[in-house]
């Protein structure tokens, strides 16, 4: 499934983009027989795509950062192959706008960060800087500050090849993994994302090495003879004047650092490296602190034969999504857990018969999935029993509070041959996860009470969200699975409710971390509310089907651009899509409205766009990694959601089975 992307499209507004889809016209009277047929086209079209072993996974479609930084890693470790650099450099081609800039998301304005390290992946696959999409690329650079204006990451990876100096980028010592858990910066002060990023980068700002550069950058500096100008520094006395001082003290530091200390440092932060790295060779099963801990690796002595290197570098060739036209795309992350229990709910809630063999393989994988021992979120909860699922195919030492209340979910709608195996593995991961809640009583994707504030702040982390604090998207899908097993009475559930009530917007929707944007935090919760016994006349569920109801688009579809986490102008609007149509569907069944004319016109919009096959189109990202900074489309998702929603209007809401 790949999905074609306009790279020309650029920044509309809001409600431009609302009306520019077609009309779905699919006819009032008979739909509930087409929502059936719709239905039973896309179960056999899933059907279709599920793996041998039971499991399902969609291309997860980032950005050209992904590309570029594989192209320049294997520059720096000496071996980019000309087959490699041919299709990525395809694929970077085809992503750039006609301005010359790549965005980071379809229909997304141009994204500096993004364009620098595309420009400098073409330039390494021989494009030459006067070749037409070049030197747009390099004005649209220069226009926005050049390589100065750059983000961190993307000025660590040109001081690799000395079109950065070392000393202009902001520090972080390797002196970093000493510090102790309760002080503040430690490394699990940070999200495991970030954390799994910056120790190893701390080994490669220590090392500050520096590879011959196969050609100037010149071109993307507004003054090559001042290629960094000065900036002016923040008040003392604000935040950013406190850690931009900091940051000029740690520079200092590295210049006097213990030569042994910083060994030791150095030594320690491989280690923790080298155990995180998962079966399948990778780091946490994302991509970039995989490049980042082989590149720190490499500089501490590892040869690119040693069995850790080896199995890294093979599983980020795993990454790779080889297309049809000879392009190359990598992913920056993989989603079968994700994947499989969203298909295995949307089956079952369709109609398909919960001892199908299709679910019990799907079951099956799962259960084989769980996640049995101590990981790094036991720093929070060192008395916590384990028992959760992950994201990817492999990741044990970050199991996820979102995937295991999914999982659970998905397991409940099967009839298994040996339910004893499927309750015991549910019993686990209810108990992980209600001991995974933080002390407001939410839950976040990862770690429990990852909420310090100094992270953020450091100038090194500029890349996006860097702690996890708790959602509401997570939260609803805790507190659905917690109704669901006969636990909406339990007082970690209760407490979770009244987070999420408290937390709903005045404008009636709830903020969507996981997902684009409120309309996925209010398909997330408004479910949640009512599995847990929330009467569907209650002031919170209402005021979200007022709002649902305001942001439907005039083809009866809904969508929300990414630009919502950046301007409130966009809430709420944007192209219409079929993931986004379903969670807004998904609510407003859930609040009783299936008769109610929206329902009608959303349902006519997801059967009207359904193509032949059972599928649906959906170029729009409608997910987040973070939000604004980092944006996903999910292949599945215009799949599994569309089906849910279907099922639901078709079959009615899923039935809460257990008592206790």
């Amino acid at each position: 499934m790949t999905a074609t992307t306009d790279g020309s499209a650029g920044a509309v507004g809001p409600r431009a983009a609302a009306a520019s889809d077609t009309t779905a016209t699919a006819p009032a009277t008979g739909l509930d027989e087409a929502a059936k047929r719709a239905a039973e086209r896309s179960v056999d079209h899933l059907l279709g795509l599920q793996d041998a072993e039971g499991w399902w996974k969609g291309d997860l479609e980032t950005n050209v950062t992904m590309d570029a930084e594989d192209l320049l890693l294997r520059q720096f470790l000496g071996i980019l192959d000309a087959d490699t650099t041919r299709a990525a450099a395809q694929f970077i081609r085809g992503e750039q706008r006609e301005d010359g800039a790549w965005a980071t998301f379809y229909g997304g304005p141009g994204e500096l960060s993004a364009t620098i390290e595309a420009y400098v992946a073409l330039r390494l696959a021989g494009d030459l800087p006067e070749a037409d999409h070049m030197a747009r690329a390099a004005a649209w650079i220069r226009e926005r500050g050049g390589i100065a204006s750059a983000r961190v990451f993307t000025r660590i990876w040109l001081a690799l090849f000395g079109w950065w100096k070392w000393d202009d980028l902001p520090e972080l010592p390797p002196e970093l993994i000493f510090l102790p858990k309760w002080f503040p910066l430690n490394i699990y002060d940070f999200g495991c994302w970030a954390r799994q990023t910056i120790v190893p980068l701390t080994v490669v700002s220590a090392k500050r090495p520096v590879r011959p550069a196969p050609f100037p950058l010149d071109e993307l500096h507004t003054d090559p003879a001042r290629p960094n100008p000065v900036k002016p520094s923040a008040a003392m006395a604000s935040w950013d004047g406190v850690f931009q001082r900091l940051d000029k003290a740690l520079h200092l530091y590295h210049k006097v650092a213990p030569r042994r200390l910083r060994k030791a440092a150095m030594n320690v932060a491989a280690r923790w490296i080298v155990e995180r790295q998962e079966n399948d060779g990778c780091w946490g099963g994302i991509q970039p602190p995989a490049v980042y801990s082989v590149i720190a690796l490499h500089l501490l002595g590892y040869d690119l034969k040693h069995p850790v290197m080896r199995a890294g570098l093979e599983s980020l060739d795993r990454f790779a999504v080889w297309r049809e036209d000879g392009s190359r795309m990598i992913e920056a992350c993989q989603s079968p857990v994700w994947d499989t229990c969203l298909a295995t709910i949307a089956l079952a809630d369709a109609g398909l018969a919960a001892d199908h063999p299709a679910l019990v393989r799907a079951a099956d994988w799962m259960l084989g999935e769980e996640i049995v021992r101590p990981g790094d979120w036991t720093v929070r909860r060192p008395g916590l029993p384990p028992g959760g699922w992950a994201f990817e195919f492999h990741n044990d030492t970050y199991p996820d509070i979102d995937d295991t209340a999914e999982v659970i979910l998905a397991l409940r709608r099967v009839r298994h041959p040996d339910p004893d195996r499927v309750e015991s593995a549910i019993a686990r991961g209810a108990r992980w996860t209600l001991g995974m809640q933080s002390k407001n009583g939410a839950w976040a994707a990862f770690d429990a009470d990852n909420t310090s504030p100094f992270p953020n702040r450091l100038p090194f982390c500029d890349f996006g969200e860097v702690v996890d604090p708790p959602s509401a998207d997570v939260t609803a899908h805790v507190v659905e699975m917690l109704a669901h097993e006969g636990k909406a009475h339990h007082p970690g559930t209760r407490r979770g409710i009244e987070w999420l009530l408290a937390e709903q917007d005045p404008n009636g929707a709830w903020f969507g971390r996981w997902g684009v944007n409120y309309v996925y935090g209010t398909g997330s919760v408004v479910p949640a509310l009512t599995a847990a016994g929330l009467p569907r006349s209650h002031p919170a569920i209402r005021r979200a089907v007022a709002w649902l109801e305001s942001v439907q688009n005039e083809d009866g579809g809904w969508g929300e651009d990414l630009r919502s986490y950046s301007d409130r102008a966009w809430v709420g609007h944007g192209a219409s899509t079929a993931s986004q149509t379903a969670w807004a569907l998904l609510a407003l069944l859930a609040a009783g409205r299936r008769d109610s004319r929206a329902v009608e016109r959303g349902i006519a919009w997801l059967t009207g766009t359904q193509r032949p096959d059972g599928s649906w189109d959906e170029p729009y990202f409608t997910g987040t990694g973070f939000p604004w900074d980092f944006s996903i489309n999910y292949h599945l998702y215009r799949q599994v959601f569309p089906l849910t929603a279907l099922g639901r209007y078709v079959n009615g809401e899923p039935v809460v089975s257990r008592e206790g």
